[in-house]
């Protein structure tokens, strides 16, 4: 208890903001850290293709909605507001979880602490230094407890108190580090960039041999060469070739290509272990438009939704009461943005959805972000369809009216 009563004295005077006080110091795993200063984000600042991979997925959680439903309405509360907009004071809802997200993807695993005010309230969710954090068992209770490394110690935390979001794992609670799953990849990169690199500084800088018929001492060779030098720069690199001399162009190659075949290895490896489809890393040889609109369903189906579950299930667990879930509240990210497909497709999936009596019209103008309209809050169906089994004198070309519906009940009743 001593843990939550510093904590309670450090939330409960919001005009101090202070994150150190009498018993406690919490700026250095509180406050913002350079994300360059471990090996994990040391890999994310050297190696483009991991950097574009974090990025791609973190980008794409924190752009993705996320509101409080109850059932299929939007729900404002407290809660709701705290999430979607500013989940403590130096972060807005984007940021926070995309930053989530990047320690997840580098570290395997992302912590935000549930912080209280003074009548016990959530106020905020603190992301916490993922490196200082470790899941433990408690011996008698058997429950998760995070064991978090202060400056002043350490601290204990109940799991419902820490918002967890991790990659996969076997034994315990702690996601594998992708990064450590791609260490020898990283490594063998480097180490054939580094290859490249020097073979680059060390190759010949000259661009021409001269071959001279006879022998020439060393006086006149710096002459025909600087000769030769203000002659191609005075004719913008047009050359005479006189008798007795040949000029041969020295052919360099400034990168092996073998280089691109790593390169393209490397992206393979670490779309295989981020699980995203190669083209999303710049791999685009070989693939047509069809081909990538699929990869992108596949990004979103395969690859963001197991993410975006983890986190509402998550939310929903540590956020909301047992009552409120009871009620059905639940937090939900909206997905649907990012499965609409082209122009084409989506006005051909909305007139079906319209004309079956799915979909009512003003659900379609609030997903094409369009004001709604009066009467489109009702379904809908097409006035031409028939039953199978209608006559065909009977198919007035309106389709079934209430009245053609009376007459076949009634037929149907005096047989």
């Amino acid at each position: 208890m001593g843990f939550w009563r510093r904590v309670s004295s450090l939330i409960g005077k919001d005009e101090k903001r202070s994150y150190s006080g009498v018993g406690y110091d919490f700026k250095r795993w509180f406050s913002p850290r350079n994300i360059f200063a471990t090996k994990t984000s040391q890999t994310l600042a050297t190696n483009e293709t991991i950097f574009s991979a974090i990025s791609r997925l973190s980008n794409s959680m924190g752009g993705l909605p996320l509101k409080l439903y109850k059932d299929f309405t939007p729900v404002y509360t407290p809660i709701s507001d705290l999430i979607a907009n500013a989940p403590n004071p130096n972060m807005t809802s984007f940021d926070f979880i995309r930053t989530l997200e990047v320690h997840r993807d580098s570290n395997g695993n992302g912590y935000a602490m549930k912080q209280y005010d003074a009548k016990a309230q959530l106020k905020a969710l603190i992301i916490l230094d993922p490196t200082r954090v470790n899941p433990v068992i408690e011996e008698d209770t058997q429950e998760l407890w995070y064991e978090i490394d202060g400056d002043k110690g350490r601290y204990y935390v109940h799991n419902m108190d820490i918002i967890h979001v991790k990659h996969i794992h076997t034994t315990g609670y702690k996601g594998i580090s992708p990064i450590d799953v791609l260490r020898n990849t990283v490594d063998f990169d480097g180490k054939v960039r580094e290859f490249s690199l020097d073979q680059m500084d060390t190759r010949i800088a000259a661009s021409f041999l001269l071959k001279m018929a006879g022998h020439l001492d060393e006086k006149r060779k710096i002459a025909i060469l600087e000769n030769f030098r203000n002659f191609y720069k005075d004719n913008g690199g047009v050359l005479i070739q006189e008798q007795g001399m040949e000029i041969e162009p020295i052919k360099r190659e400034f990168m092996d290509t073998k280089v691109f075949e790593v390169e393209k290895i490397t992206r393979s490896r670490v779309a295989t272990v981020y699980n995203l489809p190669v083209q999303m890393l710049g791999e685009i040889s070989g693939t047509s438009y069809s081909s990538m609109e699929q990869q992108a369903m596949d990004y979103v189906q395969n690859t963001l939704i197991p993410i975006v579950r983890q986190y509402e299930q998550e939310f929903n667990r540590k956020l909301l009461t047992e009552t409120e879930r009871l009620r059905g509240l639940s937090f939900k990210f909206n997905v649907n943005a990012l499965l609409r497909g082209d122009i084409k497709t989506r006005a051909e999936f909305y007139f079906k959805m319209i004309r079956s009596g799915i979909f009512k019209p003003n659900e379609v103008r609030a997903w094409e972000e369009l004001p709604p309209e009066e009467g489109g809050n009702v379904l809908l169906i097409s006035g031409d369809l028939y039953p199978i089994d209608m006559p065909l004198n009977q198919r007035t070309g309106k389709g079934v009216s209430k009245t053609d519906e009376s007459k076949t009940a009634d037929g149907a009743g005096s047989e």
